[in-house]
């Protein structure tokens, strides 16, 4: 009897201490409670999306133009490259030319990374301190991201 009335009270404890720690729990100690505090945290976690969105487009054209500088530049080396008239003075050319245009995306993938990652970084400091409620943030499609 006194086992089943122990138990009987541990059960009771947990009903009705578990849904008090889970009102208490959620993303931020302050979450939004009225619709007000909500388009709040909605328009600043907004101001930070478009920041991000604003350098990655940024960083982006700087990549595809680098890209495209470095074809431009091959092409421009190739074409002079079979001007040579010794298969030495050609394969050195050649050589060359692929070495620089690798060598160029290289440094354009290596510029792309580091504007992404630290746009997203941003991003996401940023969106913290608006202190949002679950669902408010766009993060969950980072796997979308041009790579």
């Amino acid at each position: 009897m006194k086992k089943l009335i122990a138990f009987s009270l541990i059960v009771l404890g947990i009903a009705v201490i578990a849904p008090a720690f889970a009102e208490t729990m959620t993303d931020h100690p302050a979450a939004a409670t009225t619709p007000a505090d909500i388009a709040t945290k909605i328009s600043c976690v907004g101001a930070a999306v478009a920041i991000r969105e604003a350098a990655l487009d940024t960083g982006i054209g700087t990549f595809t133009q680098a890209v495209s500088s470095a074809y431009s530049a091959r092409t421009t080396a190739l074409k002079d490259a079979y001007t040579k008239t010794t298969a030495a003075d050609l394969k050195t050319a050649v050589k060359a030319a692929w070495s620089a245009f690798k060598d160029a995306v290289k440094t354009a993938r290596t510029n792309w990374r580091t504007t992404r990652t630290t746009a997203w970084s941003q991003f996401k400091t940023a969106a913290e301190a608006c202190k949002p409620t679950r669902g408010v943030s766009d993060s969950t499609n980072t796997s979308a991201e041009v790579q």
